[in-house]
């Protein structure tokens, strides 16, 4: 058992942004279909999701995709090589460095756009 360390909360992140990805795929492929009513209402939908709450939490769904592949190549290597479960802890410390690093990268491109309108 984890125990409240470091593997159980790469787990527990793990399974949360699958679920955030899986809801985020979900509301795209319902607003896609909205295409069959015709570009007036299709076009109001765009213009609702250009708001900046739903700019914030496409940071959000961003920082979630990155979190959760790079996760998922360390559970990869954990599971096929004999030194994964021994690193598994320093693993889960560099996906977390490399997920604040290139989301800093990401905020600094798209923070101007939110801001800018």
């Amino acid at each position: 058992m984890y125990r409240g360390r470091e593997g159980q909360w790469a787990f527990i992140l793990h399974r949360l942004s699958g679920i955030a990805i899986a809801l985020f795929l979900l509301l795209h492929v319902l607003d896609i279909s909205l295409v069959m009513y015709g570009p007036k209402v299709f076009n109001a939908f765009l213009a609702f999701y250009h708001q900046w709450p739903f700019r914030i939490g496409l940071i959000m769904v961003i920082a979630g995709v990155v979190y959760h592949s790079l996760n998922g190549l360390r559970i990869i290597i954990m599971d096929f090589t004999e030194w994964g479960i021994h690193v598994q802890r320093e693993m889960w410390y560099g996906v977390l460095v490399i997920t604040a690093g290139l989301g800093f990268a990401i905020l600094a491109k798209i923070v101007p756009e939110i801001i800018g309108g």
